[in-house]
C-alpha cells in the first residue's frame, strides 16, 4: 500500500506564511501528477495547486500569486508554499499524487492536515 503522509498544517495569522510538504511510501516506480486540495468548513473540497511530471504549476485562482507548489521526485515530496494567508483559507489541506505502476495508476490521497488563519 502506498502511503501520503503531510505536515507542517498549524495556526497562523492572517498575512503571515507556512509551509506544507507531503511525503509518499511504499512500492512506487514513478509520479505523476502532484497537488493539493482542500476543504474549508461548509465548503466542497477544491484544487488549491498541481504540478506535473515536467514541472508545469497550475493554481486555483483564489491563491495564484500567493502559493507555490514543487515537487522532488528523488524524496518523492510534494511542498506547498503559502504567504499572505487570508481568513477565507482556513481548511483541511489534503495531498494527492497519481502513482504509476508502468501497466495502470493509482490515484493516492493523504489523511489531510489543518491549516487555520486568525483574523
Amino acid at each position: 500500500q502506498v502511503q501520503l503522509v503531510e505536515s507542517g498544517g498549524g495556526l497562523v495569522q492572517a498575512g503571515g506564511s507556512l509551509t506544507l510538504s507531503c511525503t509518499a511510501s511504499g512500492n512506487i516506480f514513478g509520479i505523476l501528477m502532484m497537488g493539493w486540495y482542500r476543504q474549508g468548513p461548509g465548503k466542497e473540497r477544491e484544487k488549491v495547486a498541481r504540478i506535473s511530471r515536467a514541472g508545469r504549476r497550475n493554481y486555483s485562482d483564489s491563491v495564484m500569486g500567493r502559493f507555490t507548489i514543487s515537487r522532488d521526485d528523488v524524496k518523492k515530496q510534494v511542498s506547498l508554499e503559502m504567504t499572505s494567508f487570508k481568513p477565507e483559507d482556513t481548511a483541511v489541506y489534503f495531498c494527492h499524487m497519481q502513482i504509476d505502476y508502468e501497466v495502470d495508476y493509482r490515484d493516492s490521497w493523504g489523511r489531510g492536515t489543518q491549516v487555520t488563519v486568525s483574523s
